[in-house]
């Protein structure tokens, strides 16, 4: 019977205390969590920003530059900052850009930037299996920052004429280089015409392609007295020699 009457304030406390418990969670700071960057002020933000649009003025697409106050602090005043980029730096994505003083007490700082290309390009518009032809009708454009894309991805739909796909590719899955390949225009055993083409002549013989290949590509050619000839694959199937 004791038990029974107590039982009560046993759960009354075990409410309290859950209550104490979560309130301190709610109050006391997490040691180790991630402050978020405060955008850089002054004077000197103008003059970064517009440093960093001469710089990417030949960048494929809309440059948007965020800027942040270094770790270090709020940069000290000066009348004529000096922006510079750091040896070997690149304007692409996040950077740090230089910042130099040299009035009475020179100072030299490095802010923290994020360069954003914003830019079209291609994504699968549907299921791509490996080994099939890509068609216009199989991608589609997408808009973004270039500068979180692989840098091979495709930006144009003519880079994909003539392509097949080594890969599968998911519907909506960025379209990369490396995932393509060209179209064998000649094809091993395939009759080719090689082409010898100098300052005012043209010569021209039969022969067979020892492999398969695409535009651009080397090919080996079995001429009709035996002779093993190299050239390139033309877009028009023939194949040309260097003079």
């Amino acid at each position: 019977m004791a038990n029974t009457t107590r039982l009560p304030m046993i759960w009354q406390f075990a409410l309290a205390l859950a209550v104490l418990l979560v309130t301190l969670a709610q109050t006391t700071p997490v040691h180790g969590a991630v402050s978020q960057p405060t955008p850089l002020s002054g004077n000197a933000r103008p003059v970064i920003e517009q440093f960093l649009l001469r710089q990417t003025s030949g960048l494929p697409g809309r440059v948007v530059i965020t800027l942040n106050t270094p770790q270090s602090g709020a940069l000290p005043p000066c009348a004529a900052v000096e922006p510079f980029l750091p040896g070997g730096a690149r304007l692409w994505g996040r950077v740090s850009v230089g910042v130099r003083c040299s009035q009475d007490q020179p100072w030299t700082r490095y802010v923290p930037a994020y360069i954003a290309v914003m830019g079209s390009y291609r994504v699968a518009a549907r299921p791509i299996s490996a080994g099939q032809a890509v068609m216009p009708e199989d991608s589609t454009e997408r808009q973004g920052d270039l500068t979180t894309l692989p840098g091979s991805v495709v930006r144009h739909a003519a880079q994909l004429h003539g392509m097949v796909a080594v890969n599968g590719m998911a519907s909506g899955a960025p379209i990369r280089q490396e995932l393509l390949r060209a179209v064998d225009l000649v094809r091993q055993g395939q009759t080719v015409k090689v082409v010898t083409q100098g300052a005012g002549f043209l010569v021209s013989s039969v022969g067979k392609a020892m492999t398969d290949s695409a535009v651009g590509e080397t090919v080996q050619v079995k001429m009709q007295g035996g002779q093993l000839l190299s050239g390139t694959v033309r877009p028009d199937g023939t194949v040309e020699r260097p003079n």
